[in-house]
């Protein structure tokens, strides 16, 4: 992002915003609720565009891309919404395999075999094919809807508050398949999350949006040693090191419930 600017009528969103993702990190994206994190991730896919400056994907402007060219982005860079965005009426098989059913010509064995492995990523056996949305538990379909994602094997992904509205033992176990994901896959993430602690278990780097703009942007460490007395207070966590024991306990062992 260079020189972003984005305003809603006279309410300034974004102001001379600069933001720079490096291939293989995960970036989280932390601020108040309101501040526009939401709307800085869809701007990195094309979902949304800047008033002023511009978003690179590649060293491809991503507002001149046509059509096609935003198509071929999004099979590369996927998206998860913040809601799990899932289609009640079709089964978890059809939910995980839209994408391929619509831009592919894979047959039905094809796209069945492709769901069971998306779903074994995100710790769901393949029995729930067969279920629909409604059947599942909150945090079960929040593992479909990444699964969904990763139908076309991203290279990046755009994860849109992933834990909100679970409970502590379903964000623990996001934050622990996000984990192994990134390991197991080599994926670029991008996070935007209001859980302090799932980011610092995650991430590499951690970018902080306030007064319209990214003025922080490093790891943990870095960001804690700037002499910053409002961000001190927005990073800490007396818990944090009992949080990184829990989301190590059994990583990568999954439940159904």
């Amino acid at each position: 992002m260079r020189g972003v600017g984005l305003a809603f009528g006279a309410q300034v969103i974004f102001q001379d915003m600069e933001l720079t993702l490096y291939e293989g990190e995960i970036l989280s994206v932390l601020g108040e609720s309101g501040s526009g994190k939401s709307l800085a991730l869809k701007m990195m896919i094309g979902l949304t565009e800047p008033d002023r400056g511009s978003v690179h994907f590649r060293g491809r402007d991503v507002a001149a891309m046509d059509g096609e060219e935003l198509q071929a982005l999004r099979r590369e860079a996927a998206y998860v919404f913040q809601e799990d965005a899932l289609f009640d009426s079709m089964t978890i098989l059809q939910n995980v395999g839209y994408a391929l059913i619509e831009r592919t010509k894979k047959s039905d064995a094809e796209i069945r075999a492709r769901a069971v492995e998306c779903l074994a990523m995100v710790g769901l056996p393949e029995r729930v094919l067969d279920l629909y949305p409604a059947n599942l538990s909150g945090g079960m379909r929040k593992r479909v809807g990444l699964a969904r994602a990763l139908a076309f094997s991203p290279k990046l992904v755009l994860f849109d508050d992933p834990t909100r509205g679970l409970d502590p033992q379903s964000i623990t176990l996001i934050g622990r398949t996000l984990k192994k994901l990134h390991r197991e896959l080599g994926m670029t993430s991008v996070l935007v999350t209001h859980d302090l602690r799932t980011a610092i278990y995650l991430s590499d780097r951690l970018a902080i949006l306030r007064d319209q703009k990214f003025p922080n942007v490093g790891t943990l460490a870095e960001l804690r040693a700037l002499d910053d007395p409002e961000l001190n207070d927005f990073l800490h966590d007396p818990e944090e090191e009992l949080w990184g024991d829990v989301m190590a306990e059994d990583e990568g062992t999954f439940s159904l419930d």
